[in-house]
């Protein structure tokens, strides 16, 4: 079975990997040192930490810029559940927002809330409802489109509230006008954390990275994933810690698919633009559109189906495509229908429920040819028709 998202080994991932065993560098390495080099470079980041994964990386940021417990922080309701365990790692309390038409936090409903809903007292914002400090948003830059940053930066710069990046999916992708112009993903906020997962733009099978202008915040964060070690020799730990770290075997495959980030990013674009193209004249579908305010990755395309029966319409096409070797996938349920967050506050969801029943992702694997593409295309045409 094709997956949605599946990585693309073509480069020097096993001249990398067989090096460093050679070498001996398992856990440690030469690779560790280049591809944070590397990434940094191209991602035009003043500081940069590797650690384990996307969520090791949301986990340590929200710790790392002073969330304490029972803080409030502002994030989507339509993301990947790991975003809100990461507030919820750090003994926080997740205040849920509804998602606008690129499937990013409605920017509009967030300044809504921030200027109805809470007070400020000295130096920070508190929550009308339950008196508790809100210090951080998360901002998810969904399916490889980044969220309208601009907007929400001097208020939040106004009412302390930190800004975290949730930049898993939208390595590459860079903001085209505005006060963040030629910035990419990740280095807008305080902090912006990077995922490397097999199913991202570029992998090294299981990673992350935190980035930051600040270089106070790089050295916390580089302590938290270290084990929150003092001194090495006579093992003092100081604070709790986590072992966070990416493995030099890891940072190899990865060292070699950022050497590919700028032909997947291009595939990815061309697949979304194909697509888009075979469904054009269908009424009863549309491919969602990227931000036009930001250069996207485009890792995900995704399809919404307007059929009234799209629940049976997105079963009959899973179903299908299966038969022919492909799988797809729906979109999240948004995170405040989810059993563990149910009891958590919202404020004016509407879009995220809607759009989460009628959504599903599409194969865009950047080894997928045209003639799987095709295949796909016709596969979704001729149930949405049945």
């Amino acid at each position: 079975m094709r997956g949605t998202n599946e990585p693309n080994i073509i480069g020097n991932e096993l001249k990398y990997i067989s090096k460093s065993i050679k070498n001996n560098e398992i856990a440690v390495g030469r690779n560790l040192f280049l591809f944070e080099k590397k990434l940094k470079k191209n991602l035009k980041a003043k500081h940069l930490v590797l650690c384990s994964s996307g969520t090791a990386a949301l986990q340590v940021a929200l710790r790392a810029i002073g969330l304490k417990r029972n803080d409030e922080v502002i994030v989507p309701s339509f993301t990947f559940i790991a975003t809100i365990n990461s507030v919820i790692y750090n003994n926080c309390q997740p205040i849920f927002m509804d998602c606008d038409e690129y499937c990013n936090i409605n920017v509009d409903k967030v300044l809504e809330f921030l200027k109805n809903n809470t007070f400020k007292k000295g130096n920070y914002t508190f929550n009308k409802k339950t008196k508790k400090r809100i210090y951080a948003i998360v901002l998810v830059h969904v399916w490889g489109g980044l969220v309208n940053i601009d907007k929400l930066k001097e208020i939040c710069k106004l009412r302390n509230i930190k800004i975290v990046e949730d930049a898993t999916e939208s390595v590459g992708a860079k903001y085209i006008k505005g006060y963040s112009k030629n910035k990419y993903a990740g280095t807008v906020g305080d902090m912006g954390c990077l995922s490397f997962n097999g199913n991202k733009i570029i992998t090294s099978g299981g990673g992350g990275a935190i980035i930051t202008s600040s270089k106070k915040l790089a050295i916390k964060a580089k302590y938290l994933i270290n084990q929150a070690t003092d001194d090495g020799f006579s093992y003092i730990h100081k604070e709790v810690g986590f072992n966070y770290r990416m493995s030099n075997i890891h940072a190899s495959i990865g060292l070699a698919q950022l050497e590919k980030i700028n032909f997947f990013i291009k595939r990815k674009k061309t697949i979304h633009e194909f697509y888009k193209k075979k469904f054009l004249k269908c009424k009863n579908v549309e491919i969602l559109s990227f931000p036009r305010y930001s250069k996207n990755n485009f890792w995900q395309t995704t399809l919404l189906v307007k059929n009234k029966n799209h629940i049976k319409k997105i079963q009959l096409i899973k179903s299908n495509l299966e038969k022919k070797g492909f799988l797809i996938r729906k979109a999240w349920l948004p995170c405040h229908l989810q059993n563990p967050y149910k009891n958590f506050e919202t404020y004016k969801i509407t879009n995220s429920e809607t759009i989460s029943s009628k959504l599903i992702c599409l194969p865009c694997g950047t080894s997928l040819k045209s003639k799987d593409l095709n295949v796909i295309s016709k596969v979704i045409l001729n149930c949405i028709d049945e």
